[in-house]
């Protein structure tokens, strides 16, 4: 079948990188930029990412969004979460009425404080619905590029995400699936605010153990919030629950750690963008997180924090004492599965 991943960042062109190596089926690249589409033809490299990746040779790149849609069977939408809807209304009049359509972008609509798919669902409409997925996971690009194991989920109705994950498992990308489809979208949005305040703690040097326990308890804020969404409590014990916040808390790549660990060193938030020069989805997704907690009376310490240092000046050895300083709980309230009991 043809594969068309809409999107040449550094996660777009690893996911067309690793299907093609896999060598079942026909894959085209998008690029919104014409010279990007044009550089990857003609020298196998991305000139913005991964640029030390040969592009394998059965990718087809270009520009032209209707020729990239063409045919294609699965559509993965690899764009940043503030261009998912108008990438997704430019290409509703040329993608096939068949066409299984993934979101592969971890996020939330900040505007709306809609998941991907929810957004896709506006675009395409009600018929769409059993078309839609989400794609999400451990998944460092660079690593994924380079051909290194991994795993990731797929989510949607049975019959798309049971396809989709048979299309793309290969050697080295092996692929679950699973119907939560808010769990595994809450998962890959909010793990970006834990990642963090995980570089927080590299930055000040808070240790394995203070590290540790932001990520256990970031997965359980991030738990806490999506079981009073409809998730189920499993989904973020999971890929795109602890798997993913584990390696964006952890790789040296991870742009959400990086933004962290350069804030706690003193950066401001425009200074640490600057450095990074890619999208940093956990900036948004805190904003978003922190309205989502309030309108379903969720406690979210560690995103409340996030927030207070990202926006609201609070240095970050004033937000890790009060952390450290709130008074003591029961470890598992909140995660009642089935219970959805929030806590205020």
């Amino acid at each position: 079948m043809r594969i068309a991943v809409v999107g040449a960042g550094s996660w777009g062109t690893a996911l067309a990188q690793t299907i093609a190596r896999h060598g079942q089926h026909g894959v085209v690249l998008w690029a919104r930029r014409p010279e990007v589409a044009e550089a990857i033809a003609s020298t196998r490299h991305n000139p913005d990412y991964l640029t030390g990746i040969a592009v394998d040779e059965a990718v087809e790149a270009t520009s032209d969004l209707q020729q990239a849609l063409s045919g294609a069977s699965i559509v993965i939408l690899a764009v940043p979460t503030h261009g998912m809807r108008d990438t997704a209304t430019a290409a509703r009049g040329v993608v096939a009425s068949t066409a299984i359509l993934v979101s592969a972008a971890k996020g939330f609509e900040e505007r709306t404080g809609l998941t991907m798919t929810a957004v896709l669902r506006e675009v395409f409409g009600d018929d769409a619905v059993a078309r839609i997925a989400a794609l999400s996971g451990p998944n460092i690009a660079i690593e994924i590029a380079s051909g290194l194991p991994a795993a990731t989920v797929i989510a949607g109705s049975d019959d798309t995400a049971a396809f989709v994950r048979d299309a793309l498992t290969g050697p080295a990308l092996r692929v679950y699936s699973t119907t939560d489809c808010i769990g595994v979208e809450y998962g890959g949005a909010l793990k970006n605010v834990v990642a963090i305040a995980a570089g927080v703690c590299d930055g000040i040097g808070a240790g394995d153990n203070g590290k540790a326990a932001i990520i256990t308890r970031g997965v359980a804020e991030m738990a806490r919030l999506g079981l009073n969404v409809g998730a189920s409590m499993m989904t973020f014990a999971g890929l795109a629950g602890l798997g993913d916040c584990i390696v964006t808390c952890m790789s040296p790549h991870s742009r959400n750690r990086q933004l962290g660990e350069a804030i706690a060193r003193g950066a401001t938030l425009d200074e640490a963008l600057a450095r990074i020069r890619m999208v940093v989805e956990g900036v948004s997704v805190t904003r978003v997180a922190l309205r989502l907690a309030g309108q379903y009376h969720v406690d979210m310490p560690i995103t409340r924090e996030v927030f207070n240092t990202l926006f609201e000046g609070k240095s970050v050895t004033t937000a890790l004492a009060d952390l450290m300083g709130r008074d003591p709980a029961e470890e598992l309230r909140g995660l009642s599965s089935g219970a959805h009991d929030a806590v205020p």
